[in-house]
């Protein structure tokens, strides 16, 4: 580990002072901004007024800095910060370094070496709340350290009931340090709530995360943490409106964060002797890159879709809504296809890169990255859907007939096209799933994965629920229990709660509501029952491959057959002039050329997948 000696880091902050916190001053506050130009600032840019000390950091922004020890809870913090050291001891550094080893990388929220530096002098310099966020993530992996592994275990529970104190405290002072902590805290399974992530939200546009911070006269080093954070409370506001169905607290109109750059990240975080350590944290920063873009599509797929405005949009489109929906779809569509046609190369899931884990016995969390994609796709794919029933009753309302298969008011072609286009995500976001091995399964994974395991359930439910035959509600019914039994073959060690116990609840719950669903017309093999053949196809073609019959093996064991929905992937070219990588999926993203099946995505994941792991 790197020497973090010398004069401290600390002294020039503007968001991590020992003993001082900082408020923004917004526009419409009872500060002037004229005025406060008028005041008189010394060489550090502060101004002693009677309440508090203003601290300028740029032309436009100014902050009011304000003493620890007036806050409530202040008296008590070195016996807080204590009491969490006595339940670790004497395992504190160990756990630090664990969480650093496996959380930290894909999820570099903390200043490493500024971590390091204040730890070695003492656990006192902690915000009581932060140090036992990182300890409670940390333990989690306590299996995975040989020198631990054999140790009793520190009481968590009481650790859980110091950081829901502590935490409350620190609100009442906060720093970057509290925003920290909760984002910590909210990774656990049990942790992600919605009005926490709302309190958090507002923590940091107090502390003035929401600005753009690039030119502020503060420590490089805050700077880069600054947009960091802000990222990081940027995904969890829009994963959370995701998992929770709620309106997000976040907007463009009031979001000025710059996107992130190398320069955002510590020079040096890594043992210099030790490549593995270099080449994983820099495949952790791209990866959390690459999930602040995906967020911002989120973000445009549930302002375009799901606000209120944009369901009564839809609403009053009446049989017209399908129509309306696709067309707001296609430019997101084609956003996501570029995202994961462009991604990095270290962030792919080819067969090069499991094997280089496989040697190295290294977890990586890479598979939050990808589950997350996929979540959005269906996010996506299920308005599409949905809108179809919602025009078929237009449709019906208006005094129209149309056959059952024919989707109520959508167009029969139209409604293949989107089914297919929607089975094809299924069928890949699944096989992701099976082929996912045990060095993605126990490492760290993002709280939004749990329910974006789940959501594939729902996805497939919802499919099955719509199927206009009895033979394709049928396959959706065996690919939903393969795909359970997926989930049962997999647990996230250290925790309650596994990783997937979550989505085999949901799966439940499902298949218990799905009995009650009337009993579907039996349709010929030729206009409506599901040829898993012609979905295979679809799939490869969604992902840029050729989609050669027979040429690549499915991870859920799904045989080749029939004569479903063949030509469909031309019907995507020509619907609304989108191309099919366009209309229902990307390329490959291991080389522009089109590979022959979906291992060109996910490479050929040897015998490590989930279903290996029931032997």
């Amino acid at each position: 580990m790197a020497n973090f000696g010398g004069p401290t880091l600390l002294k020039r902050t503007l968001g991590l002072q020992a003993d001082r916190y900082s408020q923004y001053i917004g526009p419409t506050t009872d500060f002037e901004p004229s005025l406060i130009n008028l005041s008189p600032f010394d060489p550090h840019d502060e101004s002693l007024l009677a309440r508090g000390t203003l601290r300028r950091v740029s032309d436009n922004e100014t902050f009011l800095l304000l003493p620890d020890n007036t806050t409530p809870g202040y008296d008590h913090i070195f016996n807080d910060v204590d009491e969490i050291e006595n339940i670790v001891a004497p395992h504190g550094r160990k756990l630090i370094d664990l969480y650093f080893r496996v959380v930290h990388p894909g999820f570099p929220i903390i200043q490493k070496g500024v971590f390091y530096e204040k730890y070695e002098r003492s656990h006192r310099e902690f915000s009581p709340p932060l140090l036992a966020a990182v300890y409670i993530l940390a333990i989690n992996w306590w299996e995975h350290a040989e020198d631990l592994a054999s140790l009793p275990r520190p009481n968590v529970r009481e650790l859980e009931r110091l950081v829901r104190t502590t935490l409350a405290d620190a609100m009442y002072r906060p720093k970057l340090s509290t925003i920290q902590a909760g984002l910590l805290l909210s990774q656990r399974p049990e942790g992600d709530q919605w009005a926490p992530t709302a309190q958090l939200v507002a923590i940091g546009q107090e502390l003035g995360l929401h600005l753009d911070c690039s030119h502020w006269k503060i420590p490089p080093w805050e700077r880069g943490l600054r947009k960091r954070l802000a990222w990081a409370l940027y995904m969890q506001d829009k994963w959370g409106a995701l998992v929770h169905g709620r309106p997000s607290h976040i907007f463009a109109s009031n979001w000025a964060v710059q996107h992130l750059n190398p320069n955002d990240f510590p020079d040096v975080e890594w043992d210099e002797n030790d490549v593995e350590e270099r080449i994983e944290i820099e495949r952790g920063r791209i990866l959390f890159g690459q999930m602040v873009q995906l967020s911002q599509i989120l973000a445009e797929i549930l302002e375009t879709f799901y606000t209120l405005q944009a369901s009564h949009a839809a609403a009053n489109a009446g049989a017209q809504a399908t129509q309306l929906i696709l067309s707001l779809a296609k430019p997101i569509q084609l956003k996501l296809k570029d995202w994961y046609s462009g991604l990095p190369a270290v962030v792919r899931m080819d067969s090069t890169f499991q094997a280089s884990l496989s040697q190295s016995n290294r977890l990586s969390s890479i598979g939050y990255l990808h589950l997350a994609y996929f979540a959005a796709e269906i996010t996506l794919h299920r308005r599409i859907i949905r809108s179809m029933d919602a025009s078929a009753a237009a449709a019906s309302a208006a005094g129209s007939s149309p056959s059952p298969a024919a989707g109520g008011g959508v167009d029969p072609y139209i409604q293949h096209i989107c089914r297919s286009a929607a089975k094809a995500r299924l069928i890949s976001a699944m096989d992701f799933v099976n082929r996912l091995g045990p060095s993605h399964l126990r490492a760290f994974w993002y709280f939004a994965s749990k329910t974006n395991f789940a959501l594939i359930g729902t996805f497939g439910s919802l499919l099955w629920a719509t199927s206009p035959g009895r033979e394709e509600g049928e396959w959706y019914r065996r690919r939903l229990g393969e795909y359970r039994w997926t989930l049962s073959v997999s647990s996230k060690p250290g925790e309650g709660k596994g990783l997937t116990e979550f989505a085999m609840g949901m799966l439940d719950i499902s298949a218990g509501l799905l009995k009650k669903l009337p009993e579907k017309p039996l349709l010929s093999r030729s206009g409506s029952a599901v040829d898993i053949d012609a979905a295979r196809r679809q799939s490869m073609l969604a992902l840029g491959g050729t989609g050669t019959a027979g040429s690549g093996r499915s991870g859920l064991g799904m045989s080749m057959g029939g004569g479903f929905g063949s030509g469909s992937m031309s019907g995507m070219e020509s619907y609304s002039g989108m191309h099919s990588a366009e209309a229902s999926g990307v390329q490959s993203p291991r080389s522009p050329e089109s590979e022959s099946s979906e291992e060109g995505v996910y490479g050929n994941f040897a015998t490590s997948g989930m279903a290996g792991l029931a032997d």
